[in-house]
């Protein structure tokens, strides 16, 4: 090489040197800069929706078991078949209405699924056996398939990119703050006014996330509508979600044991109040999504996950070991610890993985997992509960939640090694 030659390439290293320093210079101080807004009037409305259809849901995670236990005269796998029930129908429904959420809309759904909802909720209460039982909720889970994808989708249309994690967890309180609030109005309502009045309630409430999901403009991309007939059809299963779905789902079939079975394990082991260790759960969620929510951007959201899985299977063996109130109430507690970062960080990982115009579809996929694991992972440790008792059920549930953090792991590294390999290429 000529000396000419040579010092060309010197001065283009020491270029590309400080051009590489500037960037990081300008990278460390980012988090200085105004940040996109994030807390908007549709923001706003569309977690108020939320709140109200998942405190609508919240009353049923209390009044399920107890009216099924109680007034239909069944036991605790039939309580196990009818919490789940509703994951059957949803599972079917939800990749077809992601594909409507990408071809029509978002906001009819939603405003479809709190009135659907409403019905199934006040018929409950006019119904005396466990099939009927069923029956309404394999129609609630239509319901849900309905609002709760197209209020994801939704949520990302409107989300900033770059606060696409911390909106997911703000946005989510509205589900906790559901959960948190709806056993303990039901069991209020129970004692006051017995079971008709607590299903009346939650249907007035699913109602109302209907009237103010109606507020909401839509904001499916305009790039996203599709003619009738013209173009191909948006995608039913967005397989790019597929892989971390499922560390998704074993997150949520772990949550489902502690949702569905603590209010009667509270009751084995002497708590007075048995919506305490729900109530408990969802508070500390509900302070962990708002303190932790900055966080949520600022981490890799595979191995965020797979943390938040071994902190739930700890406290499902805490719940399942110590037989005693304190025991219950600090296993909610450490569960909701890896709850405040599962579902953040599962979807933030998936919708990395989806354009505007298939939204729809990757919030269909993804939160299948929620039909699996709060449908048929009850009804599973409902069998283990009926035949071995409530604390067996934790522990299975603690096994799910610790395949589901090796998943997540290799997941983790596979990725990881892939984008290296990229980056090495380019």
């Amino acid at each position: 090489m000529s000396t000419s030659s040579a010092r060309r390439a010197s001065a283009e290293r020491a270029s590309a040197e400080r051009a590489s320093a500037d960037r990081a210079s300008v990278n460390r101080a980012s988090p200085r800069r105004p940040r996109e807004p994030l807390i908007t009037g549709a923001f706003v409305r569309l977690a108020i929706a939320d709140l109200a259809y998942f405190t609508a849901a919240g009353v049923g995670l209390l009044a399920i078991p107890l009216y099924v236990t109680g007034p239909i005269g069944s036991d605790e796998a039939g309580a196990g078949l009818a919490f789940g029930a509703f994951a059957i129908s949803a599972l079917a429904l939800r990749p077809l209405v992601g594909r409507w959420c990408d071809s029509w809309g978002r906001v009819p759904l939603m405003i479809g699924g709190g009135v659907l909802a409403a019905i199934c909720l006040a018929l409950t209460a006019q119904v005396d056996s466990l099939a009927m039982v069923v029956v309404l909720r394999l129609v609630l889970g239509v319901a849900e398939a309905a609002f709760f994808v197209a209020s994801m989708a939704v949520l990302v249309d409107i989300a900033p990119e770059s606060r696409r994690g911390e909106a997911l967890s703000y946005n989510s309180l509205g589900l906790y703050l559901g959960i948190a609030l709806g056993p303990p109005l039901a069991e209020i309502l129970i004692r006051a006014v017995g079971f008709a009045g607590a299903w009346y309630a939650a249907g007035g409430l699913a109602l109302a996330a209907a009237a103010v999901a109606a507020t909401i403009r839509e904001t499916r991309p305009r790039g996203a509508r599709r003619a009738r007939g013209a173009g191909p059809r948006p995608p039913l299963i967005h397989r790019a979600a597929i892989a971390p779905g499922l560390g998704f789902l074993a997150s949520v079939v772990a949550m489902g044991g502690i949702l569905a079975f603590a209010s009667l394990h509270a009751g084995a082991v002497g708590v007075d109040a048995i919506s305490t260790p729900i109530l408990v759960y969802g508070a500390v969620v509900i302070v962990g999504r708002i303190g932790f929510g900055w966080l949520m951007d600022r981490l890799p959201p595979l191995r965020l996950g797979a943390v938040a899985l071994v902190a739930i299977a700890a406290g499902l063996v805490v719940a399942a070991t110590v037989r005693t109130p304190t025991g219950i109430l600090l296993g909610a507690a450490l569960l909701a610890v890896g709850v405040v970062f599962s579902t953040p960080a599962f979807f933030a990982a998936i919708f990395a993985t989806a354009g505007p115009a298939e939204r729809g579809a990757a919030s269909g996929t993804a939160s299948a997992a929620l039909d699996l694991g709060l449908g048929l992972g009850p009804m599973l440790l409902g069998v283990v509960a009926s035949a071995a008792g409530t604390s067996w059920a934790f522990v299975a549930a603690a096994g799910v939640a610790i395949i589901g953090a090796v998943w997540t792991v290799s997941l983790a590294r596979s990725t990881g090694a892939a984008a290296r390999r990229h980056a090495a290429g380019a």
